[in-house]
């Protein structure tokens, strides 16, 4: 793009200069391809410079914002991350926590920043549905944002009480279908991953399960666990400790592929016990401000695929299931699109509004 402009103001300037002849101001012959010439080395020289200011990228801190409060697993990635960026690319990496809208705010304060590589966010599977859910989003979701890579797909759990008549996925699915409008299911709140999940598996199966949302996952599990309501789409985080004491029976996990996660790595995945195609998972993924230089956000999406492959990264996330999938930029632009298509069709169908 940088070229064509270069060329393009070369080619503006030459029938100013025949129309400079023209009025009798004579220059000589050599005169006028000296100023071509010139004009056109200032192009090289601005082409060959650019790339060499890029490659002393970073040359201050980079800001990496959580549009979550501090202490979950949003910012438990974006610090374990953070820390590894610090290292390979010897800038520090500042992690801004900027919660609040269901992570509206904190990716309106990414769209409002330079487009200069030094901020960014990290984006889970709210970046995906709001532009469903919201009226109005103070940003535009096509044009405001550069994908750098996704970093890693979490399952959601399909967990029942540990006293539960279901002892597998099959035997729930087939009371589900068989007394639709009758099982319930719990949820940290409307619109959040464990409602939607639930939505499109009553979608999917015509079950027609009863929505119970709940202020926060903690409360949603306590229901579960006795026996108020039949299930629920847990995160894997929230239900690990559980699921280990014996206080819940996991049945299924909602990825695609079983989870790397030991402690459920022995779990269907849904679509492999019935439903063939069913994904509903938590994921995390970094963007940039749009119009961020294709050089650095390349630069930071290598960095970022360092920093997952590390142990330290592994062992941290394990409490969250997260499986790494990082990739090209125009790979998380297409997953992200999918997503967005996906959970807009569900919403519509269901019905479903934003507390």
């Amino acid at each position: 793009m940088r070229k064509r402009h270069c060329f393009l103001l070369v080619i503006d300037l030459i029938p100013g200069m025949g129309v400079f002849f023209k009025k009798g101001q004579r220059m000589k012959k050599i005169q006028f391809h000296k100023i071509i010439f010139s004009l056109f080395a200032l192009c090289f020289l601005q082409l060959v410079i650019a790339p060499i200011s890029f490659a002393e990228y970073p040359d201050r801190p980079i800001k990496l914002i959580v549009p979550f409060a501090p202490g979950g697993g949003t910012d438990l990635v974006a610090r374990t991350i953070g820390a590894s960026i610090a290292e390979d690319l010897n800038q520090p990496v500042i992690v801004e926590n900027k919660p609040g809208g269901s992570t509206v705010i904190g990716t309106d304060a990414l769209a409002k920043s330079p487009s200069d590589g030094y901020t960014f966010v990290i984006a889970t599977f709210a970046h995906a549905v709001n532009p469903s859910l919201k009226e109005k989003l103070p940003y535009s979701q096509d044009k405001d944002f550069a994908p750098v890579t996704l970093v890693g797909v979490s399952p959601n759990v399909l967990v029942v009480s540990a006293n539960s008549s279901y002892k597998n996925f099959k035997d729930l699915l087939a009371a589900a279908k068989a007394k639709p409008g009758i099982l319930s299911y719990a949820s940290q709140g409307s619109g959040t991953s464990a409602h939607l999940a639930g939505e499109l598996f009553s979608i999917q199966t015509g079950s027609k399960l009863i929505h119970i949302p709940y202020k926060g996952a903690g409360p949603a599990l306590t229901d579960v666990m006795g026996g108020q309501v039949d299930m629920m789409f847990a995160t894997a985080s929230a239900v690990g400790s559980l699921i280990d004491s014996g206080k819940l029976r996991p049945l299924a996990v909602t990825t695609t592929t079983r989870s790397t996660t030991a402690s459920l790595s022995n779990l269907p995945t849904i679509a492999e016990s019935g439903m063939p195609g069913f994904f509903a998972a938590s994921w995390y993924g970094v963007f940039a401000p749009a119009g961020t230089p294709a050089v650095i956000i390349q630069k930071m999406n290598t960095s970022i695929k360092k920093a997952v492959q590390t142990k330290t990264f592994k062992d941290r996330v394990e409490s969250e299931g997260l499986m790494v999938s990082a990739g090209s930029p125009e790979d998380f632009a297409k997953f992200v699109k999918s997503e967005e298509q996906r959970w807009k069709d569900v919403i519509k169908k269901a019905n479903i509004k934003a507390d």
